[in-house]
């Protein structure tokens, strides 16, 4: 396991997706429950989780323990159900695709590749 990949993946994530997550846990589990100081303990604590069980178990078995993982850190930081946290999980997909189609569509996308 590589910590300097490691910490990047968490300070990509913090930047891209918590926001992303916070959005969607707002607008699902309400103002009171989805802090985004909550997403960004959903990511950090994801990544790190994710490079763990990466390290050990590979392949789908580690896609769908990583898919739970991320439903019960959800769960468990906003404070909401199973159900509310897939939708909140299928929410913030959708919002992070919609995002990357219209940075890509004006440029920005592109640009980041030579980077």
């Amino acid at each position: 396991m590589d910590l300097i990949a490691l910490l990047i993946q968490i300070v990509v994530g913090v930047i891209i997706i918590a926001p992303i997550l916070w959005l969607a846990g707002r607008a699902l589990a309400g103002k009171d429950k989805a802090k985004f100081t909550d997403a960004i303990w959903i990511v950090v604590l994801g990544t790190v989780i994710g490079a763990v069980v990466s390290a050990f178990v590979g392949g789908l078995i580690a896609a769908l323990i990583m898919f739970i993982v991320w439903l019960a850190l959800i769960k468990h930081f906003f404070d909401c159900g199973w159900l509310m946290a897939f939708a909140i999980a299928v929410i913030a997909v959708i919002i992070f695709v919609v995002i990357a189609v219209v940075l890509a569509l004006i440029g920005i996308g592109v640009l980041l590749t030579f980077i």
